[in-house]
């Protein structure tokens, strides 16, 4: 029992920060990313001893979190606001990221997807993710993986005004 519960105290220390990075690029909001992360690693801590045997503990931890977003968004009560106004929206919060000036430009973008093409795109190229992983994280087909991507890209490129690299005219 010790050695499952200090291999689950190791992999989470490690992912945490990578978890909830994810998190917040599939949401947009760093407030519900830290409570499914948090749903996220107490359904882990319960069911580590099936989870640690998995193939790819990462795909099957990306799958867990994919799921609580989605029941997160589901949850009626999620869309109840408890304030008399709308208050003034607080900034994104500080990562070891802020060096980059694309990074408020990606998030922008990012936050004019749809929910399926956000979570690919979070999946595919932040988590480098495998079309396979990606796939069976979503729990959809290839095929649908790569559609969403196509989409998403289109119009991410779109939103930041980017041309496509490859030398092709764009669409």
């Amino acid at each position: 029992m010790a050695d499952a519960e200090h291999e689950y105290v190791e992999y989470v220390s490690t992912r945490l920060p990578s978890l909830h990075r994810t998190a917040f690029l599939m949401c947009g909001d760093a407030h519900l990313a830290d409570d499914v992360v948090q749903q996220t690693i107490t359904a882990l801590y319960v069911n580590w001893r099936r989870v640690s045997r998995a193939d790819n503990v990462d795909a099957y931890v990306h799958r867990m979190l994919v799921h609580k977003l989605v029941d997160e968004k589901r949850l009626s009560w999620a869309k109840v606001r408890l304030l008399g106004s709308v208050p003034e929206p607080e900034p994104a919060p500080r990562t070891p990221y802020d060096e980059l000036s694309e990074r408020d430009s990606l998030v922008a973008a990012l936050a004019h997807l749809p929910r399926g093409q956000r979570t690919v795109l979070v999946l595919r190229f932040l988590c480098d993710l495998s079309l396979v992983d990606t796939a069976a994280a979503m729990a959809c087909s290839e095929g649908n993986v790569k559609s969403q991507t196509a989409r998403a890209l289109a119009a991410v490129r779109q939103v930041l005004g980017v041309t496509e690299m490859s030398g092709r005219n764009p669409r």
